[in-house]
């Protein structure tokens, strides 16, 4: 199958400059007596989802001596049906057709097995960790998390940095939007935290129904504490300056899984933010 037109020309007409596909570049690792998928994993910087799905043998047993195919990200290979194109496998695996293009050497069709980034199709088949019931028919993210509707300036998911070096994954949404904006909750919830984000600003951790988590990057004044109970709408806080003009904020959606609190596209739960 040819290479869809939809596809950027550019990198089309350019693919000795991709880099080598991910499932050439996997490295071996030797399971010592007393290791664990957890561990190796941690050891690689990776998910321990990913070793399963890269080596599906170790599901049952972890066998010292015996080798593991670690990937340099996360992520899994898959084989492609016959037919399919870039654009119907970025359809399925909730990734991106060019992203796909890109990290499996810029192959001139699709090969038969390849390398798909991202764990998020993979954990919605991991056991969901215990949450309180919520409401049956209820929507526990229904506002939008800024007081007006913002640019995206950063989507979520796999992309080249800001030098166009490499690859790398964003786990939220950039918005940017009016001065000195309103950060309001995306549903009711309670606040888990406030405090050091790591970066200039604060950071704001909202937990809601149906294991879902929502985080707010970077803001500033915040007017909510830990343990408070806080609605759809409610103001939290103020985006963080970023030119004289605007304001930006870094907004991530997060759901419960056994693996812990993981990244997921903000614009399947709150349409405003999807990328169309």
């Amino acid at each position: 199958m040819a290479l869809s037109v939809t596809l950027p020309r550019a990198i089309a007409q350019a693919s000795d400059l991709c880099p080598a596909p991910v499932l050439s570049r996997l490295t071996t690792h030797a399971v010592q007596s007393g290791e664990t998928i957890d561990s190796i994993a941690a050891t690689y910087d990776l998910l321990p989802i990913t070793l399963l799905a890269m080596n599906p043998a170790a599901v049952n047993a972890l066998t010292p001596g015996s080798s593991l195919r670690i990937p340099p990200f996360n992520g899994a290979e898959i084989t492609v049906t016959a037919g399919q194109t870039w654009q119907d496998l970025a359809a399925a695996y909730q990734s991106r057709a060019d992203v796909l293009f890109e990290v499996n050497g810029c192959p001139e069709a699709v090969p038969g097995r390849i390398f798909v980034p991202g764990v998020s199709w993979l954990l919605d088949n991991a056991a969901p960790a215990a949450t309180e019931p919520a409401a049956a028919d209820t929507d526990p993210l229904s506002a939008y998390p800024l007081g007006e509707i913002g640019i995206i300036v950063g989507n979520y998911g796999w992309q080249t940095d800001a030098n166009g070096n490499e690859l790398v994954f964003s786990s939220g949404i950039s918005l940017e939007a009016s001065p000195e904006i309103t950060v309001q909750s995306a549903g009711s919830g309670t606040v888990a935290y406030v405090g050091d984000a790591g970066s200039p600003g604060i950071l704001i951790v909202i937990n809601h129904d149906q294991g879902l988590q929502t985080r707010y990057v970077g803001v500033t004044a915040p007017v909510i504490e830990v343990g408070d109970r806080v609605s759809a709408g409610q103001a939290i806080a103020t985006a963080a300056p970023h030119t004289a003009d605007t304001s930006r904020l870094y907004f991530e959606v997060r759901t419960n899984t056994s693996l812990g609190w993981v990244a997921r596209d903000p614009g399947n739960y709150i349409p405003e933010l999807a990328v169309r």
